[in-house]
């Protein structure tokens, strides 16, 4: 395969790019020749696909059962996914996770990871999605992480259903501390992350601090342990919304830390524009995470869409470039080259997050897993919230797209 008239980032003029065996033979500005199949990039934007670093594929399509969300809070979601959970089966989680991957793909989206809740005697979802992951791992890579949304200790032998759901095949080790009934619980659960994470050579991701309280502090401790054990690239906290109330000497202390560990934070802009700030009256909170100044710091950091349809967040598309349209509206990242390297939050950080970096990205030799923008540049793809015209997996079309035409009478 040919890809002719690409426009990559961070390089000048069109691009040819030429794909053999299923990788990226060679990228030159010479002419090249292929009889097979070629494509016209036509000086659109092309790049590594777009990743989607958390997400929650078991809950997907589920709002509004058994009622809405109405306060809009993080509690109220968490109590009517313990109802709706009593009814999942293999085929529930299974057909609604396939649609929502079919949405991703539709968006340009080829890596993803999703937590799955383990808080259940059964582990239906993580069996369901063990599955789903066999069945698309042509199309899509999918990382599974194992998430005690109900608690590691705080919920009846948590912590036996972690270890067995990473047993079963579970990629990383979630947990949930700000929501365990205790401070002193809370430490315990990120104790048992990190020991079966090291037992069994996994990958760590933390719902971490997601709550208003400046008091839940639980990050610090999670790159302590990272730095520690020298794990900080393996481990990502999710959320860290308490960040958004931290007073600025400790949050300056913080930052010290987490640039040492070298762990990654996982932002997910319209869920907690959403759900934060709920018990505030005026001024309210935003309640995202401080990117701006994580990213100014350092330390690696992407966004996520967290919810599609669920009973946390009513609504969701899995367009990568929403969240980054919300993420800078709302952090306030609204300069032209922070514009432009936004666009890295969906793509490369978020690729580092999932420890994919060796597979990830538009060089010689790489996997040919690429997309094609319906912009010239990263500012007028993130402006528009443009479209992917062709997303191609190791050499091979999975997705096209024909431009939107639009008649409009002159004025």
């Amino acid at each position: 395969m040919l890809i002719k008239n690409s426009r990559l980032r961070r390089k000048e003029g069109l691009w040819n790019i030429s794909i053999k065996n299923g990788k990226i033979h060679k990228i030159t500005q010479e002419a090249l020749f292929d009889d097979n199949d070629c494509i016209d990039a036509a000086g659109h934007l092309t790049t590594a696909p777009y990743v989607e670093p958390h997400i929650h594929l078991d809950a997907v399509f589920t709002a509004g059962e058994p009622h809405w969300n109405e306060s809009g809070t993080l509690f109220e979601g968490i109590e009517l996914w313990a109802e709706r959970k009593k009814q999942i089966t293999i085929d529930d989680v299974k057909n609604r996770a396939k649609k929502a991957i079919r949405l991703q793909i539709s968006q340009g989206i080829q890596f993803v990871r999703s937590h799955v809740d383990t808080t259940d005697p059964q582990l239906t979802a993580l069996k369901a999605l063990l599955e789903v992951k066999e069945e698309v791992k042509d199309i899509i890579n999918l990382q599974l992480v194992a998430f005690p949304q109900e608690g590691i200790c705080s919920y009846p032998d948590g912590d036996k259903l972690l270890e067995e759901a990473v047993k079963l095949g579970a990629d990383a080790v979630g947990a949930i501390p700000h929501y365990e009934f205790t401070r002193e619980y809370g430490i315990k659960s990120l104790n048992k992350a990190f020991e079966l994470a090291q037992k069994y050579d996994r990958l760590i991701d933390i719902h971490c601090d997601e709550i208003d309280d400046p008091q839940s502090h639980f990050l610090g401790t999670v790159a302590a342990m990272a730095y520690k054990l020298e794990m900080g690239d393996k481990v990502s906290a999710s959320h860290t919304t308490a960040m958004h109330s931290y007073n600025n000497p400790y949050a300056y202390k913080l930052f010290r830390l987490l640039h040492l560990a070298g762990i990654n934070i996982i932002s997910c802009p319209t869920e907690n524009i959403h759900l934060q700030g709920r018990f505030d009256t005026f001024p309210k909170r935003r309640g995202i995470t401080r990117v701006k100044e994580l990213l100014e710091a350092g330390i690696n950091t992407s966004v996520a869409q967290d919810s599609i349809m669920d009973p946390w967040y009513p609504l969701g598309t899995d367009n990568p470039l929403r969240e980054v349209d919300m993420c800078i509206h709302a952090c306030q990242m609204m300069g032209y080259q922070e514009i432009i390297n936004s666009f890295d939050l969906v793509t490369d950080n978020a690729a580092k997050a999932l420890h994919i970096t060796n597979d990830y990205g538009i060089d010689k030799g790489k996997p040919a897993n690429i997309i094609i923008i319906d912009a010239d540049n990263e500012f007028d793809a993130i402006r528009n919230l443009s479209p992917v015209l062709y997303s191609i997996r190791r050499g091979k079309v999975i997705l096209e797209r024909e431009p939107q035409k639009v008649k409009m009478k002159q004025i």
